[in-house]
């Protein structure tokens, strides 16, 4: 596959696109916002003038989108994707949505004669623009052995969930945990604070015991503990509070349609509920710290 159809710029979508443009593929790009398009074009990218338009000669679709609707609308509503593309095309929807949603788009997508992906990643910002992201991939065996050389190109891990939905049923998972590490590594930074301990020092003590996470080593909530990460840029960039709100929304929704007890999932999506509603709906998931200390700040070089 040749040429490639991009639709959704931003933090995620945006850098996967130029790790694509970067492998020497033709990629059309689509986003609402002009200037995401502005900045692929000097890449390398050619920019459509619409989704409809960025589809109608590419191979691949892939698409990286907010929630639920932008997904539904843009492949299932009149002159979207599935009325535009050519015969044959392979949709890769990288977004993370509900699992039925993913499955209502795949079955529209099949009754066309198109194999379809749910591929949503895992990673974040850096993995994105290191092109090594974890792709969580649900669909046909042979969809996936299709998409292989694009999604390699994205990410160092590829991981065959199952049919379609699959991809999304192990994402939420994921991130309904990846919330729950997050709160409780920043609660126990705090008490340490609390108790005089470097923050610092602190990290490494719990990294090298049984309390080791990826929060911990690479995701650092305390600002000035590890460099690169949202909270030593005072919480800005990364993967917002609201997606991880939205995300964790997504788990109880799956949680209660499969009677499965998740206890931990549903009080940490109050937790970030209140920390939206507070003001912190734009900043980075790691300043659910500030509900404990409100006011960190990076520390001055």
């Amino acid at each position: 596959m040749q040429h490639i159809a991009f639709i959704g710029l931003g933090n995620m979508g945006a850098p996967m696109a130029r790790n694509l443009v970067a492998a020497g593929f033709h990629v059309s790009v689509f986003d609402l916002a002009p200037a995401a398009v502005a900045s692929l074009v000097e890449a390398g990218a050619t920019a459509a003038a619409s989704a409809s338009a960025a589809v109608q000669t590419a191979d691949a679709v892939i698409t990286m989108l907010p929630a639920n609707k932008h997904v539904q609308e843009l492949y299932l509503g009149a002159g979207g994707v599935l009325d535009s593309a050519k015969p044959g095309a392979l949709f890769i929807d990288c977004s993370t949505i509900a699992a039925d949603v993913a499955r209502q788009v795949a079955q529209a997508a099949s009754e066309r004669g198109f194999a379809m992906l749910d591929a949503p990643v895992s990673g974040g910002t850096a993995g994105a623009a290191a092109g090594t992201l974890t792709f969580i991939v649900g669909g046909s065996a042979a969809a996936l052995q299709q998409a292989r050389p694009l999604l390699e190109k994205m990410g160092k891990n590829i991981f065959h969930a199952g049919e379609a939905g699959a991809g999304q049923v192990a994402k939420i998972c994921n991130n309904m945990l990846l919330g729950i590490l997050m709160a409780g590594t920043a609660e126990a930074l705090n008490l340490g604070v609390a108790h005089g301990l470097d923050p610092k020092v602190l990290s490494d003590i719990m990294a090298k015991s049984s309390g080791r996470n990826w929060t911990l080593e690479v995701y650092n909530p305390w600002p000035g503990v590890t460099d690169g990460t949202p909270a030593s840029r005072n919480y800005t960039g990364g993967f917002g509070t609201a997606l991880m709100l939205k995300d964790l929304g997504l788990a109880q929704q799956s949680a209660l349609s499969a009677n499965a007890p998740t206890p931990l999932g549903g009080l940490v999506r109050q937790l970030y509920q209140m920390h939206a509603q507070a003001g912190y709906a734009q900043q980075d998931f790691s300043s659910i710290v500030h509900m404990l200390q409100p006011g960190l700040q990076t520390p001055a070089a």
